[in-house]
């Protein structure tokens, strides 16, 4: 329990995502009629109300049950593995709290909706790269920050080295 309250900046942190999350999903779903396209730099930016019933790219799509029980897992592994037991950073506390709000945000879709509200649309060189949302964002940041953790070699710092 006392861990727990040490890592609350962590918790704090995803919760303040999650809700964020939820409340452009809310304002997307019911403001934005779905698959309509509101341009906000024409040819580049869209807001696109998307459903994707799968993963990253709607692969394993409809695969929901899944999907759900391999996210449980991944929280639960990401505690125990990377955040139970570690000293960690402020920054560090950061790039969790990011990851767990951009997790739990999609998981919350799945639940209760069967699916995952992506609303952000970019043409980016004529190519039209897949609709996300901030939940996605927030998986790719803390990802990238860890990912570069891990090749800087931070002495165990984000990623656990424990023998």
């Amino acid at each position: 329990m006392k861990n727990i309250l040490e890592k609350k900046v962590i918790w704090i942190i995803s919760f303040i995502c999650i809700i964020i999350d939820q409340i452009i999903k809310f304002v997307i779903n019911n403001n934005i009629d779905l698959y309509d396209q509101n341009t906000i730099i024409d040819n580049f930016f869209y807001l696109t109300n998307v459903r994707n019933y799968g993963a990253a790219w709607s692969i394993l799509t409809g695969s929901r049950i899944m999907l759900i029980i391999v996210t449980i897992l991944i929280i639960i592994g990401l505690y125990y593995f990377f955040i139970r037991k570690e000293k960690m950073k402020k920054y560090e506390k950061v790039i969790y709290g990011f990851l767990y709000g951009g997790i739990i945000g999609n998981l919350i879709d799945r639940i209760f909706r069967g699916y995952v509200i992506d609303y952000l649309e970019f043409y980016i060189f004529g190519y039209n790269f897949p609709v996300f949302n901030l939940a996605d964002i927030l998986i790719v940041i803390s990802m990238f920050f860890i990912i570069i953790s891990v090749i800087k070699g931070d002495k165990g710092e984000i990623v656990s080295r424990r023998k």
